[in-house]
C-alpha cells in the first residue's frame, strides 16, 4: 500500500510484525474494535513497538496472530483515557486497510503525513550533546467535528524553525511514528512508560517551501 496523493489530513502507512495479539478494546454501535501491537523496524535496525486499533469488520481477528507480518494503511488517532487516575492522551494507529504479508516478505515501511495546525506553544531545547530539539503538538481535524492531537518532535534546523511557529499556524508534516521509553516518578516510585510521537523529517507551511531533515542527522539524533 502506498500514499496515493489523497487530500486526507492524516495518513499512515506502516508494515511490521505482530508482537502482541488482539484484545478487545471497545464497541461502537454494535461494531467491535480490537487492539494489537506491531514491531516496526527502523533503518538503524532499532524497532518501534506501536499500538494498532482495528475493526472486527475489516479482518478476522483470529488471523492476527503473534509472529504474522502486516501491512497497514490508516491514521494516527488520539483519545483521552478517563479510566486512569489522571486524564492521559492515548495514541493508536487506526487501521483502515490491512494486508497479511508473506512470511518471506521484507518491508520496512513507516510513513505518516499530517496536515493540521500548531495548538500548543513549541518547546525548544538542547540535549547534553548540543543537539537541538523542538516538541510540537499538532491538531488534525477529522470527520464529525473531531480532532486528533499528535505530539511531534523535530531535530536540527527543523527544530529551530518550528520553535518559532505560533499557536494556530498551519503546518504539513511528513515523518515516521515512533515509540520512546521513559521514566515517570509517581510519589516514591519510578514508573516505566512508553510515549508515541511523530519524528519529523519534512515540513511545509502554506505558501512557503518545504524543509527537509539534513542527511544523516535524523537517524543519529533519534537514538537518544
Amino acid at each position: 500500500m502506498q500514499f496515493d496523493g489523497s487530500p486526507e489530513n492524516n495518513m499512515v502507512t506502516i508494515a511490521g510484525q505482530i508482537v502482541e495479539g488482539c484484545v478487545f478494546s471497545h464497541e461502537v454501535y454494535g461494531e467491535g474494535f480490537y487492539t494489537f501491537r506491531i514491531s516496526s523496524e527502523r533503518l538503524s535496525d532499532q524497532v518501534d513497538i506501536l499500538p494498532v486499533t482495528i475493526s472486527e469488520r475489516l479482518i478476522d481477528k483470529d488471523l492476527l496472530q503473534v509472529g504474522k507480518k502486516v501491512d497497514i494503511l490508516g491514521q494516527l488517532r488520539s483519545y483521552n483515557n478517563y479510566n486512569s487516575r489522571r486524564n492521559r492522551l492515548i495514541l493508536t494507529v487506526f487501521a483502515r486497510e490491512i494486508r497479511l504479508m508473506e512470511e518471506t516478505e521484507e518491508k520496512k515501511d513507516n510513513q505518516i503525513m499530517l496536515n493540521g495546525f500548531i495548538c500548543k506553544e513549541p518547546i525548544y531545547r538542547k540535549t547534553p550533546f548540543g543537539r537541538e530539539i523542538s516538541d510540537i503538538l499538532v491538531a488534525v481535524n477529522r470527520a464529525y467535528n473531531k480532532s486528533d492531537y499528535i505530539p511531534c518532535i523535530a531535530w536540527g534546523r527543523n527544530a529551530r524553525f518550528m520553535a518559532n511557529l505560533k499557536v494556530g499556524a498551519g503546518v504539513k508534516i511528513w515523518g515516521r511514528v515512533q515509540s520512546r521509553a521513559y521514566q515517570k516518578r509517581i510519589g516514591e516510585e519510578i514508573e516505566e512508560r512508553i510515549a508515541y510521537e511523530v519524528s519529523v523529517t519534512k515540513i511545509e507551511l502554506p505558501e512557503r517551501p518545504e524543509l527537509e531533515t539534513e542527511e544523516g542527522q535524523c537517524a543519529a539524533d533519534k537514538q537518544e
